[in-house]
């Protein structure tokens, strides 16, 4: 069974409305709608909020559903992510430099420098988005 139905059923069973629930967790109503729809799923901390409130185990809750297990994997390992952006952070300096030391050896330099300016941009751009991704 999906994660969704289960928060719904639990919901159901323990007699809370969606407003109920969210001003208890302290989310919106919407919130608790999304993941009753799996819309989005809760995180760890939610998930253990709900599973007390609701009064079922974590085992219960979760066991079943692979993609709610899949999402609280990637968002609880801190390890695969900071490699993750460490390694983003190392492609983007070599690249940069490699790129630039290339340049010298070119005689059309202008336009090879431009296209490392939007390299370098691209890339930059690629590692701030992993950066917000993470946070």
């Amino acid at each position: 069974m999906e994660i969704g139905k289960k928060l719904k059923d639990a919901r159901m069973k323990s007699g809370f409305t969606q407003e109920a629930v969210a001003e208890k967790i302290n989310v919106s109503r919407q919130t608790i709608s999304n993941w009753e729809n799996e819309k989005s799923y809760p995180d760890i901390i939610s998930v253990i909020e709900l599973s007390s409130l609701y009064s079922i185990s974590l085992d219960d809750l979760l066991k079943g559903d692979e993609r709610m297990m899949e999402h609280l994997e990637e968002s609880t390992n801190v390890v695969k992510s900071n490699q993750k952006l460490i390694g983003a952070i190392i492609l983007n300096i070599i690249t940069v430099i490699l790129l630039i030391t290339l340049s010298m050896f070119l005689p059309d330099k202008i336009y090879y420098l431009i296209m490392v300016f939007c390299l370098a941009i691209v890339s930059s751009a690629v590692l701030l988005y992993q950066i917000i991704r993470r946070i």
